[in-house]
Order: C-alpha cells, then sequence, then structure tokens
C-alpha cells in the first residue's frame, strides 16, 4: 500500500491535498478503506457547512460497521463527491482519485498533519 507523497495526513486516516487557491481536497486512506470493508453508504458534510478539525462531520457504513468522518482542518464546505454518494464502493476502489469525499476553504490547518512517510510509520503499513 503506497501513500501519496504529495498529501498530508490525519491520525483519524483521512489524507488531505495541497492547499490551492485556499481549498483542500479530503477523503480517507486506503488503510481506512481497507479496515472498513465494502463501504456501502456515505453521509458527507453539505455544502455551506462549517467543518472543524478533529470532529466529526459525516459518517461512512461498511459490510462491517459504521465509521464516524473527520475533517482534518476547520473551514467552510465548497464541495461535496456526489459519485462517492451515489456509488460508495469508490472510497474502496479509487481512496486516492475519485474516492475523495468533500473539499473544503480552509479557515485553519492544524500543525499536527503527517506527511506521507509519517503516516505509513504511524498505521504500520
Amino acid at each position: 500500500m503506497s501513500n501519496p507523497q504529495q498529501l498530508r495526513y490525519s491520525k483519524e486516516h483521512e489524507w488531505l491535498s495541497a492547499v490551492e487557491d485556499g481549498v483542500a481536497t479530503i477523503g480517507i486512506t486506503e488503510y481506512a478503506a481497507n479496515a472498513l470493508g465494502d463501504v456501502v453508504y456515505a453521509q458527507l458534510p453539505e455544502v455551506g457547512h462549517t467543518v472543524t478539525a478533529g470532529e466529526t462531520c459525516g459518517e461512512l457504513e461498511s459490510t462491517k460497521s459504521v465509521s464516524d468522518l473527520y475533517s482534518p482542518v476547520t473551514g467552510e464546505v465548497t464541495a461535496a463527491n456526489q459519485d462517492v454518494v451515489d456509488d460508495p464502493s469508490l472510497v474502496n476502489s479509487a481512496p486516492f482519485e475519485g474516492g475523495w469525499l468533500f473539499k473544503v476553504r480552509v479557515a485553519e490547518e492544524p500543525k499536527d498533519l503527517l506527511s506521507a512517510d509519517e503516516y505509513t510509520e504511524f498505521s504500520g503499513n
């Protein structure tokens, strides 16, 4: 399992793209997707809502369990991936591409996000 070097990671297993024009894309890692099992339902934060770093902002339901979705940053949601709502299996099949979850206009970025290498060490994969 390879974690893309250009992304940053939270200890709750979310990834964050580089901030472009103030907006970052967020998803869950391949490690988290594999641990969840087959994702069958995604509740994503709504456009216009404010999310707070480290707080619950949605949930993913799999054949194994229900897992809270946490935001790695604070800011306003600018997009939610309707493709994932329509086909939650994208979270498993393409967690770093088409399986992204939402986009946020970043107001505050935590300092404790991990590099790809740090996340690999943290997650043990």
